[in-house]
């Protein structure tokens, strides 16, 4: 039996001011999809993230999230319904202590009576973070502070994490460990979008692809399939 649509956006056009970003934009989630969004930088894909998770308004077409209507429902609202967004570069509270970071992302009503059992679930995938809760945020290094922003985004009991470059600007081996990392909240149910630069490390973990230019979805499909695109081929591969 076909897995239900988790999350479906479509047809939505999405403006800064006067000038429009997103041009009738549509995708498809299913449950426990990693699905990944490419594209170069200005191309919408942060744009689409901040839509989905209310922090801007479509201006046309909606957006569904377990068949319901998030399209004009305030961040706060969208995060207690399970949608869990970790910012490009971090973003965490550098001023406050790790342990402050993690309980500021279980304030949600539907996450606050989990925060013992959502704890538990961080601390397992970053052990790092329990060794040190006390410490600043600022403190910490970029990939530890990486693994701060998906724990704190992990403590409002999500659904579905929308992750923007999670990667950028760390170290290999640390990309290496924040990709295992999640692969195991996937294996935990949590569903993935996410917006990456590294379009090889990309295709080789999500399960789907869509490609955005100039504010457009221009081709999606499994990343086996994508893969062998010509178009993908010379854009992101050289080929």
């Amino acid at each position: 039996m076909p897995k239900k649509t988790l999350l479906r956006v479509s047809n939505i056009d999405t403006f800064y001011g006067g000038f429009q970003a997103l041009w009738n934009v549509s995708l498809e989630v299913k449950p426990q999809e990693i699905v990944a969004l490419i594209g170069a930088n200005g191309s919408g894909k942060s744009t689409l993230l901040d839509t989905i998770s209310g922090l801007i308004r479509s201006a046309k077409g909606g957006i569904e999230f377990e068949g319901k209507s998030i399209t004009t429902l305030d961040p706060f609202q969208i995060v207690a319904l399970g949608i869990s967004q970790v910012p490009e570069g971090r973003r965490v509270f550098p001023d406050l202590s790790v342990l402050d970071n993690l309980i500021l992302g279980s304030y949600n009503p539907k996450a606050r009576p989990k925060k013992e059992q959502n704890f538990k679930i961080v601390y397992e995938l970053f052990p790092i973070l329990e060794e040190r809760k006390n410490q600043l945020a600022k403190t910490l290094s970029g990939g530890e502070q990486q693994m701060l922003a998906l724990g704190r985004g992990l403590m409002s009991n999500p659904k579905l994490m929308l992750l923007d470059e999670m990667s950028l600007g760390l170290a290999p081996i640390v990309i290496n460990n924040v990709y295992k990392a999640l692969r195991k909240i996937r294996e935990r149910g949590i569903t993935i979008l996410l917006v990456e630069q590294n379009v090889r490390r990309s295709l080789d973990e999500a399960d789907r692809a869509y490609i955005m230019e100039a504010g457009r979805v221009v081709l999606n499909g499994n990343v086996a399939d994508l893969r062998e695109e010509e178009e993908v081929k010379k854009a992101y591969f050289g080929i």
